[in-house]
């Protein structure tokens, strides 16, 4: 029967006939178009087109078309019957796989060649094989449709994430783009995503440990067995990449099958045949090719095959591998690769399809420990649970298959450690309770000591070669309680606290499964439990040690498979007994099948190898060092490639923890390291010095920076956790996978940080519910920020769970995220019961109006609230009105500015019963009439506004009703509402018929500006209100005065009126001062920028004589730059004219001269005479009544007088004559009282300088004189300087630049002057004849006490003479000399003639080492030496203990300077400064110690302390750059308490914060001589500065303080109590992002301090209304030079215009 059937199917024809009804019904249910593909073949034939037509030729149904086919083949000839077959099975699906083999059988013999090879035994034996070894002893059973995998949707451009939709286009359902890959994501099961993989490249990606090679082998058995999804006519070739390894040489593809997969005993035409069958049929082949991360070889673009290849060449592995992946080697066919995702990246634009396999969720590990445990043990089971679920290392690492078998076995070892040692405590109770026993009871006794005697021996004796999968099972592991129940505790089993000790159990519960070598447990009972893990360690070092070098070796090598021979045969014994070592097989390349060996998991290698590193001596400091860098998650091509999980650093910080210091110390004995305990310490110790430049870093990315939270957790350093925050008080995350893990790391480092501001800022980052949780944990969190579309609803009700539980939380943001309404009100629920929150940004989402309602009610339920940000949330007016609704009830809201729909912020004052204004500003809105209307009604009964600011808002639309009814209303903006000088009159109009509009401001250029100010609810008359009106850049013409005065006809009370920027030139002027009389309350009119002319200036001096209250006429610019009149009652008249040119001829001079006839004070300021006929002494003369006459000129040289007077002359770039000079002279000898004199620029040559200097006796000049530029020589220069011998007033003589002498007072921020005269000569070309004549004239200067030469081009020679020549008649004389050609020899040689003339000082400059030997040794010689100055030097240990025998041969020493010198080998700072310190015990009268630099910390200012206070004398103190912190600050101040003559203190570069600041505001009042301050670059925070605020006030002689960059923006209270310091001349206050609040502080010191120079404010946050203010201030502080500007909000064209306001503002970085 058999055999005929045989036959018939040999016979096409026969098969066709047998079959037809089964085809007909399966062509039946095909497709129209396939039939008609299959009819159409048949129309084509040419045996059709001989038979006669039938009705069924033409086109009928489908019925009839399928039986006219099999009618036509049945009775065709075998090759087309053959052909029509072999069509059907390509073109039709869902054909039986027993038909479709029968009928390909017969239709195509090679087919049946490859169907035989394809379903042969040998190849289902071997997947079936396979299959059955890797789940010899599986704990839970593969099931394809629970296994899930992330389904992705390859994304082949190159688009990054976060693709963030815009607002407008929302789209909150739209997918999550994975932050390693760009592809979006869904969640299919594994059935599901291999169902369509046929005839593509699909890639499964996993962790190591995910299954991956299981699922793979499952798919292989289904397919041996007939199911799955591919059908058993496939061929399915399975490949393993550790396999393909083993081939190094290059071979061809049916070498690959038949010689390395599947030997065989085919003749090569056999083979032949079936890869030709294979090649013409590819589509019927499925390749899966598992474990691409552990292929040697790379798969690059560069390497991958263009032309099709040629299958008869040999070709290297990777060669065919590539052709599988791009098509060019048997195309259509199936290929499913698994990898890592990181090795996604080798295949980009290869890849149909992409999923990964997701880890498991508790739901499924809870399920997994069930099944590990079993029902026998099911008490100890559920204790595991608890325990897994109770330590995020154990979670974590259960979410992978192979690591929650490891984990199972490590609970299990500690679960039944516990067990034995209580049933062994129990025991010792019960033999010390009774010593009489019933022969029962101790029968049944004994018989439950043997029973746990043999069960310990049956787990040590269990077989232990067993796979990751396995489950171990026990018998009697619970005890019964009376009842007969069982009973079991965990309670006391210690869960590890790192991943490393994790690890650490691991090891030690597998290796707890070797027969006990040691024999029994004598340690008493309570050690047991706590030692068991260092008790395994300590049984077995030498095998842990050689184990632990294997490992290493395969990490170095890269190698995870380990050959017999590559491991010693009694560690490979140990490694597979103790199951850390799992066995598979490899085919060699001669097909041999041979035993290797792996570790159960990758990352037991790697800690292992990492236990290697920190135990072995053999592993140098370098090689850890190299092994030693974190970690990025972003994947990139150019990486090398390795199998491994890159946790090595990770562990061996671990293993640096205390914790792990006794276990290391077991192994490191058994590799024979000596001094054991203390290697360990230094390897521990080094590992934490290279995880501290890591936390110093501020340049690392989120990945990074999350790796090193890692490291610093698995460490257990808190100081380093601290460190890590000081350097980034915000962590923040960006673009890239988060799991519960990582967030558990950073809640380790945030609660490190105690006191500290910490904040998180999340930014596109995935997060699972889970890590929520975890966040809850970060107890510190100040500042909490998200940012992503990822963000949804669902989020933020999670979130709102645990915002409640942040107690220091100050700062929300939620912003550019996806929430809506519903989420806004779970925030809200949350926020509520924050109640330490100050700000809030809920900007750039979806809340509409009602997630406005919910957020506006927080307001009133969150005391501390300061801010809120609501923009760009697709809102309309209708969710403005709520927030104007609720400004009734919530008294602390300050302001509200809603600019569109771009920004909306609620502002919110500190305390809600303070005074203060409340600003509406509602500003480019899209509204309608009514709604307008609408708005204003709210407004009306909203009693606490005060200013309203509206852009592009129509005035008539308000009907007035505000101004009039709002009595408390302060500002009203219509910006965008005044167009036209008609509406200006409008306008102005206000000011008379509404008695509370107080203020006008109008602009109608770009931009146009129209703003109301009102009397703010005063109870005070309107005729005692003072009013402003502003209307500045409104085009106005004389004639449009007109129209403003009948406008303002009835208005009383004008105070300032601001016409400036207009075109009023000198008519509208004089229409200005007709009208003067009726203003009778008028203070300030500024008229400038209004193209006035000479005629305009002599009205303005004629009006200034005759109008009474008219006393300060300011004009500039020849009267087209400002021009301003000031009105006082105290009539004290002056006329300031600034930058006149042309105009001010001698003409115009004398005709202003002649209308001053009562002017007192008078001031020409940067005046350019054109000519040199003018005579200005006659000017002079006439003008008896002025006292000052002041022209600027860059001053370069100066005779200084010793005491003040305000009255000054400055006469500039005149170019005086010789008699003109003694006609000046003769004039200011008359009585003139004057602070100084300037008559620089004017080329007076030796002869007119000489005579000035002869005339200076008789001259009544209080503080110095300027002669700089009058081309003076060197001759010269000596005349001026013997002024300090015949002038016993001068006190300072300074020389700089060719041919320019400056003689300059005393100035402290310059040159520290205090007691006495002082010479300077800088970049003068001097001869020696010059230099001698100069020393005599200096020797007989009585009081002269410092000299200084700078770059004078001098030699050696000529200095020796000066020195000899120098006989100074005051002791306390120092001499220094600056030369460029100075080296260390001449330095040294010069400094020895020095010393024999004054031994009074010594300053070393970094000379070289070789000659301060030489200086040491003369300076030994002067025991009268009082100044030491070895700064910048590198002092070796001779040198530093020479200088220790130095100091106290110096009894008279007074000053020592040591800032940046090198420290000594092998010294620490403390050390250094112990040593120093000691040996100046008897020195009290130092005066000035510098030690910057020192990096000393906490103990070298210990040793300080202990010091200063015997140190009395003690002026000036350097201490910056020695990284003190607040500990050793508070120490430093308290110890400073006893030097009440301190003048200068420098902490700057510290790490001091605000104890240190509250500790100032104690100490420094009783410092009453402090003078300068600097504590730049360190940390204070908002009280720091409220307390440094309130240690300033009392410092009445400060001069200097330096705040740059002190960690705070908040120093206004800083700014304001300068005004207490009225002897300030320097401000620093630069790189701390202020705002205009200091500027408006500061703007109010200047007036009380009149000696201000300098003022820095560079790197802040000032706008140009804070810079107007100061520039506005500035004229009431002339010693003011500077106010640097640089890096703040002011745009380029201001800055521009406001530096031609003002030239004292600089805006550039020098």
């Amino acid at each position: 029967m058999d055999d005929e059937s045989n036959l018939q199917d040999k016979d096409v024809n026969a098969v066709l006939a047998q079959e037809s009804s089964k085809l007909c019904h399966i062509l039946s249910n095909q497709s129209q178009s396939v039939i008609m593909l299959l009819y159409q073949r048949m129309v084509n034939d040419d045996g059709w087109q001989n038979k006669q037509a039938s009705s069924s030729s033409n086109a009928g149904s489908s019925a009839d078309l399928v039986k006219a086919l099999l009618d036509y083949y049945r009775s065709a000839n075998a090759a087309k019957c053959r052909n029509f077959l072999q069509s059907v099975c390509m073109l039709c699906e869902d054909i039986p796989m027993h038909l479709e083999a029968r009928l390909m059988s017969v239709a195509c013999s090679e087919y049946e060649q490859i169907w035989s090879f394809s379903t042969a035994s040998a190849n289902v034996n071997l997947l079936l094989s396979r299959w059955k070894r890797l789940t010899d002893r599986l704990v839970k059973a593969v099931e394809l449709d629970r296994v899930w995998v992330n389904f992705r949707n390859v994304n082949r451009g190159r688009d990054r994430p976060d693709q963030t939709p815009a607002s407008a286009d929302r789209g909150f359902n739209s997918a999550e783009p994975d932050g390693d890959y760009g592809f979006s994501e869904s969640k299919v099961t594994m059935e599901t995503f291999l169902r369509g993989c046929k005839g593509k490249v699909t890639f499964l990606v996993g962790q190591a440990g995910s299954g991956k090679t299981l699922l793979m082998s499952c798919l292989g058995q289904q397919w041996a067995n007939g199911l799955g999804p591919f059908p058993a006519s496939y061929l399915l070739v399975f490949l393993e990449f550790r396999q393909l390894n083993q081939l190094s040489r290059s071979l061809s593809l049916s070498e690959l099958l038949f010689q390395h997969y599947l030997p065989s005993n085919r003749g090569s035409n056999a083979e032949k045949a079936i890869v030709d069958c294979l090649l013409s049929n590819p589509e019927k082949s499925c390749w899966v090719l598992d474990g691409y991360d552990e292929f040697l070889w790379k798969i690059k673009k560069h390497r991958m095959p263009r032309d099709v290849l040629n299958l008869e060449e040999p070709l290297p592995v990777a060669d065919l591998i590539s052709g599988l992946l791009t098509r060019q080697l048997l195309p259509g066919s199936t290929v499913v690769v698994t990898c890592r995702a990181r090795d996604i990246v080798d295949f980009y634009n290869l890849s149909d399809k992409v999923g990964e396999l997701l880890e498991w969720d508790q739901n499924e590990i809870k399920e997994y420990v069930h099944h590990f445990f079993g029902v026998e043990d099911r008490a100890i089971g559920v204790e595991a649970t608890k325990l897994l679920l109770s330590s995020q290392h154990l979670l974590a690492m259960s979410s992978l298959p192979a690591l929650c078998n490891i984990c199972c076995i490590c609970l299990k070892h500690l679960l039944l450690k516990d067990r034995n040692a209580s049933y062994r405590s129990a025991e010792d109770e019960q033999r010390g309770k009774s010593t009489k026993k019933t022969p029962q009871t101790k029968e049944m006794d004994t018989q439950v000591v043997e029973k746990d005697k043999g069960t310990d021996r049956e787990e040590n004796e269990t077989e232990n070669a067993q796979h990751s999968g396995e489950r171990e099972g026990s018998q009697d592991l619970t005890m019964r309680t009376a009842n007969g129940e069982f009973n079991f505790s965990a309670s006391s089993a210690r869960v590890p606290s790192t991943l490393t000790q994790v690890y650490l159990t691991a090891v030690a519960a597998f290796l707890s499964r070797l027969p006990d070598q040691g024999g029994g447990d004598n340690r008493p009972k309570a050690a047991r439990s706590s030692l068991s893990m260092l008790s395994t360690f300590v049984q077995y070092p030498s095998e842990l040690w050689e184990l632990s070098q294997v490992a290493w070796k395969g990490v170095e090598e890269g190698k995870i498979l380990f050959m017999k021979e590559d491991v010693p045969e009694t560690i490979l014994q140990l490694l597979v007994k103790s199951g850390l070592f799992s066995q598979v097989e490899l085919r060699c390349h001669d097909g041999t099948l041979v035993n290797a060996y792996s570790f159960i998991h990758l990352t037991v290698q790697e800690f292992l190898a990492a236990l290697r590193i920190m135990t072995s001596h053999k592993v140098s400091d370098a090689q850890l060092k190299k092994r030693f860098s974190l970690k990025t998650r972003w994947t990139t091509k150019s990486d090398q490639k390795t199998p491994f999980t890159d946790s090595l650093y990770l562990y061996v910080c671990g293993l640096a923890s205390p914790n792990c210091t006794q276990v290391l110390v077991e192994v490191a004995r058994a590799s024979g390291v000596k001094g054991v305990q203390n290697w360990v310490q230094k390897r521990q110790d080094l590992v934490l010095r290279l995880l501290r430049p890591l936390c110093h870093s501020n340049t690392l990315t989120g990945p990074k920076l999350l790796q090193l939270c890692n490291c610093i957790q698995e460490s257990q350093d808190y100081e380093l956790a601290q460190q890590a925050l000081r350097a980034r008080p915000t962590l923040e995350l960006r673009n890239f996978r988060l799991v519960p893990n990582d967030i558990d790391a950073l809640a380790f480092v945030v609660n490190s940080a105690a006191d500290q501001a910490v904040g998180l800022d999340f930014g596109a980052c995935s997060m699972e519910p889970e890590c929520l949780d975890a966040l809850s944990r970060c107890q510190c969190i100040h500042f909490l920020s998200f940012h992503s579309r990822k963000y949804n609803d669902k989020f933020a009700e999670k979130l709102s769970c645990i915002l409640p539980g942040f107690p220091n939380l100050r700062k929300l943001e939620f912003s550019g995220a996806s929430l809506t309404a519903a989420g806004a009100k779970s925030l809200a629920s949350g926020l509520q019961k924050c109640c330490n929150i100050t700000e809030i940004n809920l900007s750039d989402n979806n809340l509409q109006d009602d997630g406005f309602g919910h957020v506006v009610e927080l307001f009133t339920k969150l005391p501390n609230l300061s801010s809120v940000k609501l923009g760009r949330n697709n809102s309309s007016l209708q969710a403005l009105n709520c927030i104007v609704e609720k400004m009734g009830s919530c008294l602390n809201i300050l302001q509200v500015y809603a600019d569109g729909v771009k920004e909306v912020v609620v502002t919110f004052s500190k305390e809600s019963d303070a005074y203060h204004l409340l600003f509406f500003s509602l500003l480019n809105q899209k509204w309608n009439k009514l709604e307008m209307q609408n708005l204003v009604k709210s407004l009306v009964n909203c009693p606490a506004l005060s200013v309203l600011d509206f852009i592009s808002l129509f005035w008539d639309h308000m009907d007035g009703s505000t101004a009039n009814n709002n009595v408390s209303l302060f500002s009203l903006s219509l910006d965008d509402s005044c167009s036209s000088v008609e509406s200006l009159v409008m306008l102005v109009a206000l000011l008379s018929d509404c008695p509370l509009v107080i203020g006008l401001n109008i602009r109608l250029q770009n931009p146009v500006q129209a703003s109301l100010v009102f009397a703010g609810g005063t109870e005070n008359p309107s005729s005692e209100i003072s009013k402003t009106l502003c209307l500045s850049c409104c085009k106005l013409v004389p004639a449009h005065l007109e129209r403003v005065w009948q406008s303002l006809r009835t208005t009383s009370g004008l105070t300032q009126l601001n016409l400036s920027s207009n075109c009023l030139g000198d008519k509208g002027l004089k229409k200005l001062l007709d009208i003067l009389p009726h203003l009778d309350k008028i203070q300030e009119i500024n008229a400038s920028n209004n193209d006035l002319s000479m005629e305009g200036a002599v009205m303005l001096a004629g009006a200034l004589c005759s109008h009474n209250h008219l006393t300060q006429v300011q004009i500039s610019h020849e009267g087209k730059g400002q021009v301003i009149l000031q009105f006082n009652p105290e009539k004290r008249y002056k006329l300031f004219l600034k930058n006149f040119q042309e105009f001010l001829n001698s003409k115009n001079l004398f005709f202003l001269n002649s209308k001053l006839f009562n002017v007192s004070y008078l001031l020409f300021s940067e005046i350019k005479q054109q000519t040199k006929t003018f005579r200005y002494s006659d000017f002079i003369e006439k003008g008896t009544m002025c006292n000052k006459r002041h022209i600027i000129s860059p001053p370069e040289m100066f005779i200084v007088l010793s005491w003040s007077v305000s009255v000054s002359c400055r006469l500039s770039h005149f170019f005086f004559r010789e008699e003109n000079i003694q006609m000046l002279l003769q004039i200011l000898q008359q009585g003139v009282q004057l602070s100084y004199l300037d008559l620089s620029g004017n080329q007076l040559g030796d002869a007119g300088v000489k005579s000035l200097v002869d005339f200076l006796p008789n001259l009544q000049i209080s503080c110095f004189v300027n002669v700089s530029n009058n081309g003076l020589s060197q001759q010269g220069l000596l005349d001026v300087v013997s002024t300090l011998h015949s002038s016993s007033d001068a006190s300072a003589v300074e020389v700089r630049k060719p041919q320019s002498v400056n003689l300059k007072p005393s100035t402290l921020n310059l040159f520290f002057f205090f007691w006495s005269l002082f010479t300077s000569v800088r970049n003068c070309s001097l001869q020696r004849d010059h230099l001698i004549r100069l020393a005599e004239i200096v020797s007989n200067c009585p009081s002269l006490s410092k000299i200084e030469f700078e770059n004078n081009l001098l030699q050696s020679e000529w200095i020796e003479g000066f020195f000899n020549m120098f006989q100074p008649r005051q002791t306390a004389c120092s001499v220094s000399f600056e030369e460029s050609w100075f080296k260390a020899e001449q330095a040294v040689d010069l400094l020895r003639h020095f010393l024999l003339c004054s031994p009074q000082s010594l300053v070393d400059r970094a000379a070289a080492v070789e000659q301060k030997a030489s200086m040491c040794s003369t300076t030994q010689r002067f025991p009268s030496l009082k100044e030491l100055d070895f700064s910048l030097d590198i002092l070796d240990i001779e040198e530093h203990q020479f200088l220790c025998s130095l100091l106290p041969l110096l009894p008279n020493l007074t000053s020592l300077r040591l800032d940046e010198i090198g420290k000594a080998a092998g010294q620490t700072e403390a050390d250094r400064m112990l040593d120093l310190l000691t040996v100046m015990e008897g020195n009290k009268q130092i005066e000035e110690i510098g030690l910057d630099g020192w990096r000393m910390s906490e103990g070298g200012i210990q040793q300080l302390t202990h010091f200063l206070p015997d140190w009395k004398e003690l002026k000036i103190i350097c201490l910056s750059k020695n990284f003190m912190g607040d500990t050793a600050g508070e120490r430093l101040l308290d110890a400073l308490k006893s030097c009440i003559h301190m003048r200068e203190l420098h902490l700057s570069s510290n790490d001091l914060g605000d104890l240190t600041a509250a500790r100032m505001s104690l100490v420094l009042p009783s410092l009453t001589h402090l003078t300068v301050l600097d504590i730049s670059e360190n940390h204070l925070g908002r009280d720091g500065a409220a307390a440094l605020s309130t240690a300033i006030r009392s410092l009445k002689k400060l001069t200097q303080i330096n705040l740059t960059s002190v960690g705070t923006s908040e120093l206004s209270l800083v700014a304001a109590s300068l005004a207490e310091c009225p002897l300030i001349q320097d401000v620093g206050l630069g790189w701390n992002r202020c705002g205009d609040d200091v500027a408006l502080q500061l703007s109010g010191l200047l007036p009380f301090c009149p000696k201000l120079v300098r003022i820095d404010l560079e790197c802040n946050l000032i706008g140009v209304s804070g810079v107007e203010t100061l520039v506005k201030a500035s004229w009431t502080c002339p010693s003011l030079q500077v106010i640097r500007l640089w890096k703040n909000r002011v745009p380029l064209n201001e800055q521009q215009r406001l530096m031609l306001k003002d030239r004292r503002l600089t805006f550039s970085s020098t």
